[in-house]
């Protein structure tokens, strides 16, 4: 294991820097307790000339957690349900998916 990859272990683990949530797939019924990291940065848009700002709701799970996310898998995270949308990017290590939710 590399230096970075048990960097992100300790990460996940805490309990001060990642939360509890709940994988659902959308195409079986399997579902599996994950821990995130959750950010909510703004979002800005072009539309002609003007700007369009909105909220996102990207989280970072480790592959480890959940090997094969997809497009339509709910995230649940407390009482709020998330649908993933796009496609999961992974980051250069290959440790961490970053996954773009919008509200169920």
């Amino acid at each position: 294991m590399s230096v970075f990859a048990a960097a992100m272990d300790r990460i996940f683990t805490h309990a001060s820097m990642a939360a509890p949530a709940l994988w659902i797939s959308a195409t079986t019924s399997d579902e599996r307790q994950i821990r995130i990291i959750a950010r909510a940065p703004d979002s800005v848009t072009d539309f002609g000339a003007g700007r369009l700002v909105s909220d996102t709701t990207v989280v970072d799970v480790r592959i480890a957690d959940l090997p094969d996310p997809r497009p339509g898998d709910l995230i649940v995270i407390g009482t709020d349900s998330h649908v993933i949308q796009g496609e999961p990017l992974r980051d250069r290590e290959r440790l961490i998916w970053t996954l773009n939710l919008r509200p169920e």
